[in-house]
């Protein structure tokens, strides 16, 4: 019987939660979700990797981890922090890092900054953070500041119903079937009195005051030195072509494998698909 059960962490006075698989001696993979999602995402994608020890994090204000304090922001690189702090507590020190999405873009951060730490790095529809353009700066901070103003007013959304949850997730900004819903939303939503509410933190929806450049983006794709696994999807979200192949060629040891499916083909229409490039990535792959 494959062995599943949950983790919680004390970091930096919060406490993190994450859903592990396989046996705890087994080579290790922690595994960061997506914008919104959380651990759940890995849920049909992690009984194949029978072979590793699978820790899937839920990020702060995410899942069953607990919500950053009253009054910060949710900053990118503040879960790098989180991610650092949980690494500790595991006693890893060499590990595959996988990164679904926004997980992804927090993985390549990670894995440039902490080079001597990753071993082989996986990303699933996602290839470093969203970028802005310079001249845009100032509007961005600006939107961020009016939208801070507002942050803390009104109440969580009532749902009524779980299947109401499920319908809402399958037509979301990144829409998906009913098993992927079902599984991010058993982890995304909480009982409340009147029905259930989203565990998800409004403020993560705030506008960012700053974003990384793509140079900026790029200096940290190069600075990766493990072998690297990219998945995309066929049906994928809209990107600026030239400047995602510029991110592509700044890796060294890049592997770039496009599957059929949508942005979330692991957790939705590809699951056998993603598992067997990985699965062979995971195998083959030479550390150099």
């Amino acid at each position: 019987m494959m062995e599943v059960h949950e983790r919680r962490f004390h970091v930096n006075g919060r406490l993190m939660a994450a859903r592990c698989w396989h046996d705890s001696q087994l080579p290790p993979i922690l595994a960061l979700h997506g914008w919104l999602d959380n651990a759940a995402t890995f849920d049909r994608l992690a009984p194949y990797l029978s072979n590793y020890h699978v820790v899937a994090l839920d990020f702060a204000g995410h899942g069953y981890s607990e919500h950053r304090a009253q009054g910060v922001r949710y900053h990118l690189v503040d879960h790098l922090d989180d991610v650092l702090a949980v690494v500790k507590q595991l006693a890893w020190t060499s590990f595959t890092l996988m990164g679904h999405s926004m997980g992804a873009g927090i993985a390549v951060l990670f894995s440039a900054a902490m080079p001597d730490a990753i071993n082989k790095l996986v990303l699933i529809e996602g290839l470093g953070p969203y970028t802005g353009q310079v001249e845009d700066s100032v509007q961005h901070l600006s939107t961020a500041l009016n939208e801070w103003q507002h942050a803390h007013q009104g109440t969580s959304r009532i749902l009524p119903s779980f299947d109401h949850a499920v319908k809402a997730r399958m037509n979301g900004l990144l829409p998906v079937g009913e098993q992927a819903a079902r599984l991010l939303c058993q982890r995304g939503t909480k009982q409340v009195a009147d029905g259930l509410v989203w565990t998800a933190d409004k403020r993560l929806r705030l506008s960012s005051p700053t974003r990384f450049s793509e140079q900026q983006v790029c200096a940290y794709l190069s600075a990766i030195q493990c072998p690297t696994l990219l998945i995309s999807a066929e049906n994928t979200l809209p990107f600026d072509r030239t400047a995602y192949q510029q991110r592509i060629n700044a890796i060294k040891q890049l592997t770039h494998v496009q599957l059929a499916g949508g942005h979330h083909l692991h957790l939705d229409d590809n699951v056998d698909g993603v598992a067997q490039v990985l699965t062979t990535f995971l195998q083959t792959a030479t550390v150099s």
